[in-house]
């Protein structure tokens, strides 16, 4: 994770509104079904979680605490409910011996126990509830599949601080050269594989988490295959935990850091769908979500312009909450204070304070408030089989007609497919919606949101005939021109000749013609009561 880490860093549619009552003498309202409605409907399949069926969303929180940093953090003492669990970090090879675990290169394991009292630390912790998750790796070390490059040796390095430290649960922070480095990636995703099978074998349950770089717009594509070798070897991913933090030029121009980082786990879950869709492992939107976790960088970035404020906080992990992912983390309870008097740049990351001004506010209350969960309960409970529940695509509960393999449809078209809304992005024919890709530009839809309960059909209003010319396919319409289509009034766009307005309804950018609004119809009608008298 960050620098200042010294081991590492670590709209639907809106529902048509009512007409205006009108009397029976001038005009009647009345409403009609989108003809462009496919017929019939189409059977669509979604994937549901046998578990999250069964079982409440019982998401966890866990600060990162940097086991090294000066001064040394009492961990072992929370002061809030929401730090009772921590990750600890990081656990890197040494640099004489790169088969052998240390923390953040300073300390071995027996060194630790001493200089720092950690194993009596960590006792203290647990016996008052708390649980520890160990990560390995960080931004500035070597993790240790990186240069023990003997198998049997990697997972006994593994193997050993998870017996040390009694844990159930890992994380696998892979940054920079470690991530960069696809033999060391291969060997670290078969590592933990044995590992996980072995314990599994015994009884035992080990959680594995994965902690990788992200933008706005998703994983790097190093990222991406550190996902995969891990599914191709085998391990079962409790999730993957991406950083929301430090996005240079990637965050988008104008949005907070907030906005980036919510952007950030709609594009994970994206690429993770697609990743587990072509490992052949088919789940469920919602178990997407309950993968994925998040760590922001509280308080001032690495990048100078770059600051995770507290109404940042209170935002994201509300959105975090509402999509229900399966953790959230931060960088880091050393850091969860004002800074002194004494730090005079404050837009130089600290490792012991925010860089801003907190008052009696604490980022772990904010971003651990309603992730109740622990993280050993967690371990047990990671799972990659779904079941399938036939749903069908209903065009009476659809507002946009639902997607045809054979239709075409132009930039701008709304369609329902798998009860969600899709627009696409240019001319697409034969597209699945919801196909897995791993980048945005790799398909012509873009997801627009689900349907809700109780959506219909979007209906238009009609007005009585004569009240415009009847639509005449060979007749020449300038921009401005108003005809009735089926009882329903439009207005031309522009110049035109056999464009029927059956299309504005799934193609309302390319079309046209555009149906006139409920407020033009309203203020049509109050107009022919007046002329009436």
């Amino acid at each position: 994770m960050s620098s200042a880490r010294k081991n590492a860093r670590p709209a639907t549619p809106a529902a048509p509104q009512p007409g205006r009552r009108l009397s029976a003498l001038r005009v009647l309202l009345s409403l009609v079904l989108v003809s462009a409605l496919t017929a019939g409907g189409f059977v669509g399949w979604n994937w549901w979680s046998t578990a999250q069926a069964a079982e409440p969303h019982e998401p966890w929180f866990a600060a990162y605490v940097d086991v090294t940093a000066t001064p040394t953090f009492p961990f072992e003492t929370p002061d809030s409910d929401a730090a009772r669990d921590v990750v600890l970090s990081f656990i890197v090879a040494s640099k004489d011996d790169p088969c052998e675990p240390t923390w953040g290169t300073a300390f071995t394991l027996d060194e630790a126990a001493q200089a720092l009292d950690l194993d009596r630390r960590l006792e203290r912790l647990e016996r008052s509830g708390g649980q520890v998750i160990v990560s390995f790796g960080g931004l500035l070390n070597d993790e240790l599949a990186t240069g023990c490059t003997n198998q049997d040796e990697l997972v006994d390095a593994y193997a050993t601080v998870l017996d040390r430290y009694d844990v159930t649960t890992i994380d696998l922070d892979i940054e920079a050269g470690n991530l960069t480095d696809g033999e060391a990636g291969d060997r670290r995703a078969a590592a933990i594989s044995e590992l996980q099978a072995d314990r599994r074998a015994d009884g035992d349950d080990l959680a594995v988490w994965l902690t990788l770089p992200v933008a706005p717009s998703g994983m790097t594509e190093d990222g991406t295959t550190a996902v995969r070798q891990m599914l191709d070897a085998g391990v079962d991913l409790a999730g993957v935990n991406v950083m929301t933090m430090d996005y240079g030029s990637s965050l988008p121009t104008g949005d907070t850091m907030a906005e980036g980082s919510a952007k950030a786990l709609e594009s994970t879950h994206r690429q993770l769908s697609a990743l587990y869709s072509r490992a052949d492992i088919p789940l469920s939107s919602a178990s997407i979500w309950s993968k994925i976790g998040a760590t922001p960088m509280i308080g001032q970035n690495d990048v100078r312009d770059e600051v995770f404020g507290i109404a940042d906080a209170k935002e994201f992990a509300a959105f975090a909450l509402e999509k229900r992912i399966g953790r959230m983390s931060m960088w880091s309870l050393n850091r969860d204070r004002t800074c002194g008097d004494n730090y005079a740049d404050l837009k130089r990351v600290s490792d012991s304070c925010s860089g801003i001004t907190q008052g009696d506010v604490r980022f772990v209350d904010l971003l651990g408030s309603g992730f109740e969960g622990r993280p050993e309960l967690s371990a047990s409970a990671v799972t990659t089989e779904d079941v399938l529940e036939e749903v069908v695509d209903d065009p009476a509960t659809s507002p946009y007609p639902i997607w045809a393999a054979k239709a075409s449809y132009l930039k701008g078209t709304k369609i329902v497919w798998h009860r969600n809304v899709y627009k696409a992005k240019w001319w697409t024919r034969g597209e699945l919606p919801d196909n897995p890709v791993l980048n945005e530009w790799e398909t012509a839809w873009t997801l627009i949101g689900p349907v809700l309960p109780g959506e219909k059909p979007f209906e238009l209003p009609t007005v009585p005939a004569g009240t415009y010319p009847e639509w005449d396919g060979p007749a020449v319409y300038q921009k401005g021109n108003r005809v009735l289509f089926e009882g329903t009034p439009y207005e031309s766009k522009w110049w035109n000749q056999g464009e029927s307005p059956e299309a504005a309804s799934s193609n309302p950018d390319g079309s046209p013609w555009a149906p006139l609004t409920a407020a033009d119809v309203g203020a049509l009608t109050e107009a022919l009561e007046e002329s009436a008298g």
